[in-house]
């Protein structure tokens, strides 16, 4: 498995090592020790999370405050998704900045999103399952969600047309009404 830190460089995007042949393919999606090997942090993953979109959805981007703050381990397992993590530490030097990247079957890649960052994805293939790790149980009482579009942040989620977005999606806050880290 490879790391690789990211403009924000709590943000890493993992690249399995995939064993394949004729008959189709192998890899170590997880392992606990490696993950601290390559991450230096120790986690410990509580809740596992699985969703199936249709193309344009997006979902996010949400995040929950402490003390039910959450990290997350996401990856694709059929089709092809953008992700972003916007930091929500008011105290970061990348408070505000966003980062994304493409993740699909084909390319197995995950991200390690830690707490302390909302997450949002849009679905680019005509389906997608996502699925993802998580430090916390979700607990809606801390959840938060930011506007997709929200101008200060200025995400370019690499779609043409108005995504398809839950009701409580559609009712984010502004990101400078946000409750922040």
């Amino acid at each position: 498995m490879q790391a690789t830190r990211l403009s924000i460089p709590e943000l890493i995007l993992f690249t399995p090592k995939v064993f394949g042949d004729e008959r189709g393919f192998f890899y170590e999606s997880f392992n606990q020790a490696k993950f601290a090997e390559l991450t230096g942090l120790n986690r410990n993953f509580v809740q596992d999370n699985h969703s199936k979109s249709q193309k344009g959805v997006l979902r996010g981007l949400h995040y929950q405050l402490p003390p039910k703050a959450q990290g997350k381990l996401v990856r694709v397992i059929q089709g092809e998704v953008f992700d972003v993590a916007v930091d929500m530490r008011k105290s970061s030097p990348t408070f505000g900045q966003w980062v994304g990247c493409d993740l699909s079957a084909e390319n197995n890649h995950q991200l390690w999103i830690p707490e302390g960052f909302a997450h949002g994805f849009v679905t680019l293939s005509d389906t997608a399952e996502f699925l993802y790790k998580t430090t916390d149980y979700y607990a809606p009482e801390y959840e938060q969600c930011i506007l997709w579009n929200d101008p200060t942040i200025g995400i370019d989620w690499l779609i043409k047309q108005e995504p398809q977005l839950s009701g409580k999606d559609r009712l984010g806050n502004a990101f400078k009404e946000a409750k922040y880290f």
